[in-house]
């Protein structure tokens, strides 16, 4: 059994009556969706049609929301449907990300994921989702597609029909027949400052913030290259569900930033301490464990702030989904913890093989903590910047560089010998040089996908270019490495390090909020 829509293009008058009757049937709050009908128009007057467009959850066959949730909230079950349970949820949002569809939002209410559900408590009595029930078109058509003899099936053998985003490979059970491209494609009718009927004295539910005052409409700002689009008789979107926006905020590069300062510092001091040659002074070493051990708490805490429902957050560890790379970042984080404990003890106590035992293990969890994040991003399926495989290479430079920042203030207190601070210097101009070269080859490169294009493009001259290129390349990686080669010290190289400390959260911002502006449906 496989369950199924499809949806006839044909029919359809865009009248919203599913739009209702889902919301009625499911309780959705105002302001968010489970189904909706965006319209797209094409021609120039009066040559001109409009288009009916429904969109939803596809039911995918390899759903990537279920792949990346940490704690089973959402899960596939034998007859096909991607269902959710909103008692599980810790409000993380990955599946935000990993949806390619643009199909999961945070229930205002409960602060949980939901999506369609393919109205499962009416399927388990024998009764049909209420969108299908309701269609006065009969437009939109459910059932099983496994079963031959069912209409659904019948269509899908006999019509053309079409899915969202094939090359995505998560197999979509939601088939459009008449599916009209422009409609299906986000990037060939781009998002509109305004659609019809969307102008409001004030806002509706939770997109209350978003309330017209002479200050735009709340809309996350487009990029260049979709005004450059617009052109006379192109495509245009005229009417569709209000945007998500960013749903990864600020504490996300926050969480990473504070990570990479953590992991950066213990493999420095690893790195220094297996060098034949190098020493560095005892309380330099003690400042560069408690500077990880610090900054590995405040990326706990980050990411507990960064969920919506915070108070479930012990899930991760005690209902763990081992799939998802927010369980193995969680598990990883937490086993480095402990590594830097046992080199503390090891240490404090004069156990060497107890502390040579917490600098090995902790290097190797510090070296994972810094690049986990990249297969995490990778798993966000819905968002094709993140698939770079030079994603881990830049989590590892950052964590590189915000730990030789951090080892450079506290040298300023406890010392370092002339030779050490030569090779923290090389360390650093070369992670400068390589960082820029990584960026640039992740920005100027060729892009397999438009939406990682689009994304790229509003780094280097977009909504986000102030941010990277005053931020991340000039304060974050040109003026420290100025002042590394120049071999200045003391304040010169404070000021650096704190500029090459505020560049990796700019880089991280940028890279996690570029993605977050492009429209998946």
């Amino acid at each position: 059994m496989n369950y199924g829509f499809v949806i006839d293009a044909r029919k359809c008058i865009g009248c919203h009556a599913c739009s209702v009757a889902c919301k009625s049937e499911n309780q959705v709050p105002l302001g968010v969706n489970r189904t909706w009908v965006k319209y797209v128009e094409k021609g120039t007057f009066p040559d001109t049609r409009r288009y009916f467009t429904v969109l939803r959850c596809n039911h995918c066959e390899e759903p990537p929301c279920v792949e990346i949730c940490p704690v089973e909230a959402l899960h596939k079950r034998d007859d096909g449907i991607v269902d959710f349970d909103s008692r599980r949820c810790i409000g993380c949002k990955a599946c935000a990300q990993a949806c390619p569809y643009n199909s999961v939002y945070i229930d205002p209410e409960t602060q949980t994921t939901a999506k369609c559900s393919y109205c499962s408590h009416r399927v388990e009595i024998g009764l049909k989702p209420a969108c299908t029930v309701i269609c006065p078109q009969q437009a939109i058509i459910s059932g099983d597609l496994d079963d031959p003899q069912s209409e659904i099936s019948k269509l899908v053998a006999k019509e053309r029909t079409v899915v969202r985003k094939p090359e995505k490979g998560t197999g979509p059970s939601v088939y459009y027949i008449n599916g009209d491209g422009a409609s299906l494609d986000p990037f060939q009718a781009p998002e509109e400052d305004a659609y019809m009927w969307s102008a409001q004295s004030r806002g509706v539910g939770h997109f209350a913030k978003h309330a017209v005052h002479g200050e735009g409409h709340g809309l996350p700002e487009r990029t260049a290259a979709a005004h450059k689009e617009k052109k006379a008789g192109a495509p245009r979107r005229v009417y569709d569900a209000p945007s998500k926006g960013s749903v990864w905020g600020w504490e996300v590069p926050a969480y990473v930033w504070s990570k990479a300062v953590s992991a950066g510092a213990f493999l420095l001091l690893f790195a220094f301490s297996v060098m034949p040659d190098a020493l560095l002074p005892e309380a330099l070493q003690w400042g560069l464990w408690a500077i990880a051990l610090v900054f590995l708490a405040l990326t706990g805490g980050f990411l507990v702030k960064d969920l919506d429902r915070p108070d479930r957050f012990t899930s991760v560890m005690l209902r763990p989904q081992f799939g998802s790379w927010l369980v193995r970042g969680g598990l990883t984080i937490t086993g480095y913890g402990a590594f830097l404990a046992l080199w503390g003890a090891g240490t404090w106590f004069g156990l060497p093989l107890l502390a040579s035992a917490g600098l090995w293990g902790g290097a190797a969890m510090a070296l994972l903590t810094a690049v986990y994040t990249a297969f995490l991003f990778g798993s966000a399926k819905g968002r094709d910047f993140w698939q770079s495989p030079m994603l881990s290479l830049h989590m590892l430079l950052n964590s590189v560089i915000a730990g030789g920042a951090a080892m450079a203030l506290v040298s300023l207190f406890t010392g370092i010998g002339t030779a050490e601070a030569g090779l923290l210097g090389q360390v650093l101009a070369g992670s400068f040089v390589l960082h820029l070269v990584v960026m640039a080859s992740e920005l100027f490169g060729r892009h397999p996908s438009v939406g990682a294009e689009r994304a790229a493009e509003a780094i280097r001259s977009g909504s986000l270019k102030q941010d990277f290129w005053f931020g991340s390349v000039l304060f974050g990686n040109v003026l420290p490495l100025l002042a590394v080669l120049a071999g200045s010290g003391g304040p010169v190289l404070a000021l650096a390090a704190v500029s090459a400390l505020v560049g990796v959260f700019y880089t991280e911002k940028v890279w996690v909020k570029a993605p977050q502006t492009i429209s998946l449906s």
